[in-house]
This record gives structure tokens, C-alpha cells and sequence, in this order.
């Protein structure tokens, strides 16, 4: 089952050791969307995913890939590749960025890291904002390839402007 809750993804709420899970592009490009409130937050997660998608490290730049970033004690970054470039090229009918296959792999990998460490995992609405993806069809991976398994999920809504 996926909890969800109206609140700030990036002070997610839980105790215990806990993974944030975004999506990023497989182009290197950062700068809108949910990094913007991870950037104010932290520095670590930008830097990482810079040096990664510049080839410094060893770990395969590519979708479905996922670079998991320790930002406090009891929480780390999940820098998950579910996006292909940035935007739709010419007409609202072109495919979107999002790749439903790569958020499916990505999130193996981030269950097999949550149920190593027993981490709960939090997240925006993962590849349903810039990426242009649609809910209803992200929502059944995260069902099956984490809350199936037993991992607990937390998908945090901000609150509308009407109520703060």
C-alpha cells in the first residue's frame, strides 16, 4: 500500500532510516521540477548526479539506473534515471519524456537498497510532473516493484495554494 500525504517530500516523515526518491533525465540536465526544492535542501544530491552524468564515476549513467546519495544520518537521496532528454521536441501529441520501463528498473534497484538498509521510501509524485508521465500508470510500478515487496511508501502532495 502507498500512504499519501499532503507535505514537503523533502522532510519526509518517518523514523528510521528512509530513501527519497526523485526522477532525473539521461541527459545531465538539472535545474526544474522537484530538483529545485532537493537543491535548496541539499547540496550532495546535484554534485553527485553532475559528477555521474559526466562520466566521473564508475557507476553506468544511463535509464534505469539509480545513484543513491546520503544527504543526513538516517536519509539518502535516490537520484533515479526515469526521464529520456527534457521535453517534448515539437507538439503536445510527442511522446513525453518519462520512460515507464526505466522508473520500473530504478525502482528495483531501490528496493533491493531500502530492504538492505530497512528504509522506508518517500517521494513527489515521481514522473508525473516535468518528465510529463501519468500517474495512474506510475502508481501500479510503485505498487509492484515496492509496497508488493513489503517496503513501505510514502507520495507527499504539496498543499494546495488555497490552504497555506
Amino acid at each position: 500500500m502507498i500512504r499519501y500525504v499532503t507535505g514537503d517530500a523533502t522532510q519526509p516523515q518517518d523514523s528510521g532510516p528512509k530513501l527519497l526518491v526523485h526522477i532525473c533525465n539521461d541527459i545531465g540536465a538539472w535545474g526544474r521540477g522537484f530538483v529545485v526544492a532537493l537543491s535548496k535542501r541539499w547540496t550532495a544530491p546535484e554534485l553527485a548526479f553532475n559528477r555521474w552524468a559526466s562520466g566521473q564515476t564508475d557507476q553506468p549513467y544511463a535509464l534505469g539506473e539509480v545513484q543513491f546519495v546520503p544527504v543526513q544520518a538516517d536519509l539518502t537521496v535516490a537520484n533515479l534515471i526515469g526521464q529520456h532528454d527534457i521535453a517534448r521536441k515539437n507538439r503536445p501529441t510527442d511522446v513525453p519524456p518519462v520512460r515507464y520501463e526505466a522508473i520500473r528498473a530504478g525502482l528495483a534497484q531501490v528496493r533491493t537498497e531500502a530492504q538492505r538498509t530497512g528504509a522506508s521510501v518517500h517521494m513527489p509524485r515521481i514522473g508525473a510532473g516535468v518528465a510529463g508521465g501519468d500517474w495512474r500508470q506510475i502508481e501500479p510500478i510503485i505498487t509492484e516493484e515496492l509496497a508488493a515487496h513489503g517496503v513501505p511508501v510514502t507520495v507527499y502532495d504539496l498543499p494546495s495554494p488555497e490552504s497555506t
